[in-house]
């Protein structure tokens, strides 16, 4: 992966550029910003400039063997350390077990996130960590000599997935890292990050990508025609892995509307005989759709509610979910919108917590009963 692949981020390509040749480059970096910017790709393509053996002021040279070994994500200088989770309590897991996966992702698409990951690695009801074994992993592959002679490179994917133990062994290699080595973070919450580790990493800051280079992007590379590029764009809120996921997942994101439809026409109409049977269908989705659905709804009520404020720069609907808000959004208002929340919101935290679905989402129809009426 090179520069040119990226989405946008002009500026902070540019800004590497120069930390490189003008001798400036810190041992640590680390990515921060919102979800989607291309923190990851941005990352990954800075390895591979940094283990180029001829790089220029675009990036890496792209056609030396280094360059060609890192595009297929086998460099044997270039190191990955990302969460993974326990399939046993007396497992010991590091990256290195799941590497074939990784490759597999970033090779598909480097515009990932969390939830990708989580179904990759089939960990959907899993916590994910990084966990103390890493840095041992870590530390003994640094210890060996560059292969090619040249840096050696460490992309630690989500670094506020560390437990303390694990922040503070690798607080040490960081510190004083094995000569010509790097250390490049990518984190999604750098507040969470261990506040030493923090300290000792320069940050590179990645904004929310611009509408227009959104949906520039999906008309050079998925063939989008304009208009609905341009929607997609102003949907996705500066994210391009959510303007992918959008693409991607028609299908999903349609059978949530005609859900969030039907619950809302059931309740309202008092139909306790289709509610119940809507719960049942419901019921039977899986927890992790069933908790992508509360977050879909919620975000379709919030939506609802702004419509109402004849702003359409501040809505981020579809064309089939804003032909049905010009006729719902009047009845999400004031005196409701945030009791349909709170519902919302836990019936999602029950559903986490593994309560009978059934019972959370026929309750949340009846309770829909009240609420809409106000």
């Amino acid at each position: 992966m090179t520069f040119a692949d990226i989405i946008g981020q002009e500026e902070v390509k540019q800004h590497l550029v120069r930390l490189l040749f003008e001798n400036k480059l810190p041992h640590a970096l680390m990515f921060c910003g919102p979800k989607g910017a291309g923190k990851l790709p941005l990352a990954l393509a800075f390895a591979q400039m940094l283990l180029c053996q001829h790089p220029t002021d675009d990036g890496a040279c792209g056609s030396c063997s280094d360059c060609h070994m890192t595009s297929l994500w086998a460099h044997p200088d270039l190191h990955f350390s990302f969460p993974v989770y326990k399939a046993k309590s007396t497992d010991h897991p590091v990256s290195d077990d799941y590497l074939q996966q990784w490759r597999e992702l970033i090779s598909s698409s480097p515009y990932f996130d969390t939830e990708d990951w989580l179904e990759a690695i089939g960990a959907e009801n899993q916590q994910i960590v990084i966990y103390v074994q890493e840095s041992d992993n870590l530390q003994k592959k640094l210890a060996l000599k560059s292969s090619q002679g040249g840096r050696k490179v460490v992309i630690i994917w989500l670094p506020e997935r560390m437990n303390e133990q694990t922040g503070n062994k690798l607080l040490k290699l960081i510190e004083e890292p094995p000569l010509g080595t790097h250390f490049l973070l990518v984190s999604q919450e750098p507040d969470l990050v261990l506040g030493t580790i923090q300290s000792r990493v320069q940050r590179i800051n990645v904004p929310a990508l611009p509408e227009e280079v959104i949906s520039e992007a999906l008309q050079k590379r998925h063939n989008m025609p304009k208009d609905d590029a341009d929607l997609l764009a102003h949907i996705a809120q500066g994210s391009y892995t959510e303007a992918l996921k959008r693409m991607q997942r028609d299908s999903e994101q349609q059978l949530f509307f005609d859900l969030f439809v039907q619950l809302m026409r059931h309740s309202y109409a008092r139909r306790i005989k289709e509610m119940h049977q809507w719960s049942l269908a419901v019921a039977e989705l899986g927890r992790e759709r069933q908790k992508r659905m509360l977050e879909y709804f919620q975000q379709q009520l919030r939506e609802n509610y702004i419509y109402n404020f004849h702003q359409p720069q501040m809505n981020f609907l579809g064309r089939e979910e804003e032909n049905f808000s010009t006729r719902f959004a009047p009845f999400i208002n004031e005196r409701n919108v945030v009791g349909i929340m709170n519902e919302l919101s836990d019936a999602q935290r029950d559903i986490a917590q593994n309560v009978s679905a059934r019972m959370v989402f026929f309750d949340l129809a009846l309770k829909m009963i009240v609420l809409l009426k106000e």
